[in-house]
């Protein structure tokens, strides 16, 4: 069996879930959002939106190295115009009815997004509101850093290697890797595909869950 079909069947102790593109699809808002902002600051957006998905506003301006911008500034005003934008914003398919089947203390959430932001696009997109919910705000280093997972499975209080991070973007699989936790990979928002080793599926109607006194487990 292939490392990437390995995650079938093994006994987990709890799903760990990115948000955007992931469960819901807000890539149109985002694009929207940030497209206004690289326009007002002299950056090309074509190339610059391939950088954004699945890291914290914060960190993205960071990296840029703007003079005269504050990113905590930045990315305030960012969240303001995506607090006022969920036109579009649609859960992935499948990803309801799949979370519905998972135990709320086996699932939990881990975002780049801030905790006012995901809730309102979860709303939006008809997401269930899981027990556990990691934001952005709520760890020093996003992803790529494995921190917010780690988090995650803490405040579930299982072992992170024991875990399956669903994921979609880049920064967001590396974040899953180094918390130790198998990972698998969402594709219906990619415009382009990347290599990756872990299973891949655009969404999550070919998935169930099956789930046992202490573990939940992946099945098609």
């Amino acid at each position: 069996m292939s490392a990437s079909r390995a995650i079938f069947d093994k006994p987990y102790e709890a799903f760990l879930f990115d948000m955007d593109g992931t469960l819901l699809n807000s890539i149109a808002v985002v694009e929207r959002v940030w497209t206004g902002w690289a326009v007002r600051h002299g950056i090309e957006p074509e190339v610059f939106l391939k950088t954004i998905h699945g890291i914290r506003a914060v960190d993205v301006i960071k990296q840029l190295a703007l003079p005269g911008v504050d990113p905590v500034v930045e990315a305030k005003l960012l969240l303001d115009e995506e607090m006022e934008d969920v036109d579009g914003i649609l859960a992935i398919p499948g990803a309801v009815a799949f979370l519905e089947g998972i135990p709320r203390e086996r699932w939990g959430i881990v975002t780049s997004a801030p905790i006012e932001l995901a809730k309102r696009r979860m709303t939006a997109a008809g997401i269930p509101t899981p027990a556990m919910l990691v934001s952005g705000e709520e760890v020093s280093a996003g992803k790529p850093s494995p921190e917010g997972y780690l988090l995650g499975a803490r405040r579930l209080g299982v072992d992170p290697a024991k875990c399956l991070v669903f994921e979609d973007a880049v920064a967001g699989i590396l974040a899953g890797e180094s918390a130790g936790a198998d990972v698998t990979v969402i594709t219906a928002t990619h415009a382009t595909p990347f290599e990756t080793p872990h299973f891949s599926t655009p969404d999550y109607l070919g998935l169930r869950v099956a789930s046992t006194e202490g573990s939940v487990s992946l099945k098609r």
